[in-house]
């Protein structure tokens, strides 16, 4: 998840290019770089850190070209450092380059056994050599491209530059976002239209496979066969209520489209990067509250382990979504670390006298940090002699300023009532909090730690690409409303997944729906399914992948309408179903969070579909005080 500008036009680049990378530093925000002509030559600077690192050393540069390419980066190959910023340059061919080259380790062995040598640790380098060969065989940035884009496979949204074509940028992408922005003689390329919309309100959206040829202020539109393209122009009517809303039609949809970043802002602070392990940052057990702020990291990280090791069971107490993301919690501490879980709704936690052994965790998560029956189950486990911890989304909340252990969603204002970036950002923490407690009772390897978080680093990028689901679910809106119901159905630590997409159904749109453990579904719930009944199933390639086939052949069997979510481009899956959605790749640890966003957007476009004041749901608040 990375921020990218492009800019061809009369003003200086380097301005342009800056300020949209500010706009856009929500992306990424360990590194950056920008590549700009002058004198014939694509001049680089690049810096470690945040932007405002390379903005001191573009202080007094010049730059005499009108063409020039940005990044802000989010790392997921290699450590932050100005070695691996990009834009990467490779035989006078500049490049940027948001996503992830999953088949990077065979074009990189490929690439070695020719000659090549390597400048950085990143995927995104590879690409630029790919080019430069092909440029060296074409003469012409344009067919080089044509001719890398089969070799890649991933999510990538890419910008590209060869010094010897000085007036041309070609863009072109898979998976995350791309733009281009139509101004008075002059093209203007992002990840978002908020680095954009202060030159233009003209904007094209590239879809996937889709190039941008762009030679000076003109421009022309390929698919990546190279069949020419005709694609609307959009005029962005950004009014105050728009601008608030980053252009988005509700509040919840733009926080859909945050996820991304807020999963990247609750996991930055909690992983060393150089070690590629994970260190809890500020937790804090037994500091007072007053004192968290001054905490040394590695001190505290080293305290916390220690805290950890001696945990004989934890609690997960919770309400609501943060409740289903509490269930992803056990799955993933009980198969990671080994230790008990136990998994409570805050209102029964309270009242069913909860037996909370010596040497127990009580965690409980709130979004806001005021839910009342979650505060109360707090107060009962500390009277109960357990050490707790919250995770919240607002610091000094009531929930916060009275648990021992603290961790911060880092979600950023979620407006929108059913919640959606702090699930997913709760997700994230519960993933890094497994492995750090599994390595604090030496349940895990140092290797299996490093897969693990690179699993979680990839994830940002990952979830965009899901998002292009987003105009599938508002065209099919139309017809998944006319459903009696749906039954959402998955296993393992998808199976919470199942629960909370039908909890969102039920908030949004007010249709009977309800999530099932796949196994469960001959117990019972084979009763509902005939024609009427929409089947939403989840079924990764993961340990639990044949059974869930077996439960799809069942419900086919009754007659039941499929919509699966897969891995990839899952033929069985496509045989069953009516829609099949495929998601990236991933580890089991990291599929919930890829698997809840189609879950998120249908509940979203039917409710829409529907009429339905999405923000604001009828009967429901954001912050639950009352019991």
């Amino acid at each position: 998840m990375c921020g990218i500008v492009g800019y061809n036009g009369p003003r200086n680049p380097k301005d342009v290019i800056l300020d949209g990378l500010r706009r856009l530093e929500y992306r990424g925000y360990d590194s950056a770089g920008v590549a700009i002509l002058h004198n014939g030559e694509f001049k680089r600077v690049r810096a470690s850190g945040k932007l405002s690192e390379l903005s001191k050393k573009l202080e007094g540069e010049a730059f005499g070209g009108r063409l020039g390419i940005g990044h802000t980066r989010w790392a997921t190959h290699g450590v932050p450092s100005e070695r691996n910023a990009h834009p990467h340059k490779v035989e006078g061919v500049s490049l940027v380059h948001n996503g992830i080259i999953e088949n990077y380790q065979e074009i990189k062995q490929e690439l070695r056994q020719l000659g090549a040598e390597f400048t950085s640790d990143t995927d995104s380098e590879l690409v630029a050599h790919l080019i430069a060969r092909q440029v060296r065989a074409t003469g012409d940035l344009f067919k080089a491209v044509q001719q890398v884009i089969p070799r890649l496979k991933g999510a990538y949204s890419i910008l590209a530059v060869w010094e010897k074509q000085p007036d041309t940028l070609v863009a072109f992408k898979n998976g995350p976002p791309l733009i281009l922005g139509i101004g008075d003689d002059e093209i203007i390329v992002a990840s978002d239209v908020q680095a954009i919309v202060s030159y233009t309100k003209k904007v094209i959206y590239l879809d996937d496979f889709e190039i941008a040829h762009v030679r000076g202020s003109d421009y022309k539109l390929f698919s990546a066969t190279g069949e020419p393209l005709r694609k609307p122009v959009h005029v962005l009517n950004w009014n105050a209520d728009a601008i608030e809303k980053a252009g988005f039609r509700h509040f919840m949809l733009k926080e859909i489209y945050e996820q991304p970043r807020a999963v990247a802002q609750a996991i930055a602070p909690h992983i060393d990067l150089e070690r590629m392990r994970v260190r809890l940052s500020g937790v804090g057990f037994g500091v007072p509250y007053e004192k968290l702020e001054g905490l040394d990291a590695e001190q505290d990280a080293a305290k916390t382990a220690q805290q950890l090791s001696g945990i004989d069971r934890i609690f997960i107490v919770a309400c609501g979504t943060s409740y289903y993301a509490g269930q992803v919690g056990k799955y993933l501490l009980e198969i990671l670390a080994r230790v008990p879980v136990e998994t409570d709704i805050a209102s029964e936690f309270r009242y069913r006298e909860p037996v909370i052994p010596p040497h127990s965790l009580v965690i409980v998560i709130s979004q806001s940090g005021e839910t009342a029956d979650t505060l109360a189950a707090l107060r009962l486990a500390k009277q109960a002699g357990a050490m707790t911890m919250s995770i919240c989304n607002v610091k000094r909340s009531s929930i916060d300023r009275e648990a021992q252990g603290h961790l911060y969603m880092n979600s950023g204002v979620e407006i929108g009532v059913a919640s959606t970036k702090a699930f997913v950002s709760t997700l994230a923490l519960l993933n890094l909090f497994a492995l750090f407690v599994a390595r604090s009772r030496g349940q895990l390897t140092a290797e299996q730690e490093k897969h693990h978080l690179e699993a979680l680093l990839a994830v940002p990028a990952q979830m965009e690409t899901v998002l292009s689901y987003d105009k599938w679910f508002g065209e099919a809106a139309e017809q998944l409303k006319g459903y009696r119901g749906i039954l959402y159905m998955a296993r393992g630590a998808n199976y919470p997944i199942a629960m909370e997409g039908a909890l969102k159904l039920k908030e949004l749109a007010y249709m009977h729906a309800e999530g099932y453990a796949a196994g469960e579904m001959k117990h019972g719930p084979l009763a509902l399914i005939d024609e009427r009944m929409l089947i939403m199933m989840v079924a990764p390639t993961d340990h639990h992948y044949e059974k869930t086939l077996s439960n799809l052949e069942e419900a086919k069997a009754r007659g039941g309408h499929i919509i699966s979510l897969g891995t990839g481009d899952n033929q069985e899956l496509k045989r069953l179903s009516q829609y099949y959605l495929s998601l990236p790749k991933a580890e089991w640890t990291v599929s919930p969070i890829l698997a809840v966003i189609p879950l998120q957007l249908l509940a979203y476009h039917v409710a829409d579909n529907l009429g339905h004041d999405v923000d604001q749901p009828r009967n429901l608040a954001k912050s639950v005080t009352v019991e």
